[in-house]
């Protein structure tokens, strides 16, 4: 990290997860050479997890400021207000002001310049539920606490990378029945455009080639299997490359995923969450990254659940932790 760049700020997540785990396991293995960050968490947990898993890592409590400094030889951590229990492999509904914080500051100290990105630990959506948390998940409190503080409306937008694959789902976490109801072609053409502005900005392609996967097997077979392909997302696809884009689509999403294919293309925009998470996690399961495109900060998490039955057992793996920060390093020091 330079002088000049505020440090990155990871996120607590669930306490009873594997984020304590593998936060402390990432920073063991990168406190000499890796890019520093500064954790948003109870210090106490984090003490205990490193005990438990027999890490010899020194938790320290510091300000964005002093990350930077104190990061070679202990971990930096902007304690909470809310302590918590954190027992591994227990999630505790109580716990759950704790995890809502950490999100929630990390973004602050983002917009105040005091934090270049915010990378966060999985949480668990079940337990915010049972303690009143009322968005449907971690993108969506996102977009509300951006619209917040921005002062201007977002569209937050779901990419999958990995240095193998790069995919969007343009819906997410909906029953399949209700998929083609939902696409549309003004809103393939919106998440086209924060794609390609976000890869242009964020990833450093000057002119991003885009794909998009038919929704039918076959892409509809020219209206045979469905004519969704050719009266939504073709006419998605000729908008966007009558605006300048690279952009090919709808594609047969069943040949898409294969080596040669991929090198054709920047980023696959896919009509439904399975379409593309499949191929992604069938090639990089433990080292994809969870990036949040049009907000008006950088977001990236692991994409990886809370994995709460090896919670403080030693088995999780930091990779695609690992991933994570070093992707949310290289997309601020693109911003810069």
């Amino acid at each position: 990290m330079t002088a000049s760049r505020p440090p990155l700020c990871l996120t607590q997540g669930d306490p009873s997860g594997v984020g304590p785990d593998i936060t402390l396991t990432l920073y063991s293995r990168s406190r000499d050479d890796g890019e520093p960050f500064l954790v948003l968490a109870d210090p106490g947990l984090l003490r205990r997890r490193a005990e438990r898993l027999g890490l010899p890592v020194e938790v320290v409590e510091a300000e964005p400021e002093q990350a930077a400094e104190v990061f070679p030889s202990a971990l930096p951590v902007l304690a909470l207000k809310a302590r918590v229990a954190g027992e591994p492999g227990q999630p505790d509904p109580a716990d759950a002001p704790a995890t809502i914080e950490s999100i929630a500051r990390a973004v602050e100290l983002v917009h105040a310049g005091r934090a270049c990105a915010v990378v966060t630990n999985p949480i668990a959506k079940s337990v915010l539920y049972r303690a009143g948390f009322a968005h449907p998940g971690h993108t969506e409190y996102l977009g509300e606490l951006a619209r917040k503080l921005y002062g201007r409306a977002v569209r937050p937008v779901m990419l999958l990378w990995s240095r193998e694959l790069a995919v969007v789902p343009a819906t997410i976490h909906v029953p399949l029945a209700q998929v083609p109801a939902l696409l549309t072609t003004e809103d393939l053409v919106e998440i086209g455009e924060i794609v390609a502005e976000a890869f242009r900005r964020d990833f450093g392609i000057a002119r991003p080639r885009l794909v998009f996967a038919g929704l039918n097997p076959h892409a509809g077979e020219d209206g045979a299997i469905g004519r969704e392909d050719i009266e939504i997302i073709a006419p998605a696809v000729a908008r966007l490359a009558a605006r300048g884009h690279d952009v090919r689509g709808p594609l047969p999403a069943d040949t898409m995923f294969h080596a040669a294919a991929r090198e054709t293309y920047d980023v696959a925009i896919c009509a439904y969450h399975d379409q593309a998470l499949i191929p992604i996690k069938t090639l990089a399961f433990d080292s994809g990254v969870n990036v949040t495109l049009g907000l008006p900060f950088i977001r990236t998490s692991p994409d990886h659940g809370t994995a709460f039955a090896i919670a403080g057992t030693g088995a999780a793996r930091d990779t695609s932790l690992a991933e994570a920060t070093a992707l949310a390093a290289r997309m601020a020091r693109a911003r810069a």
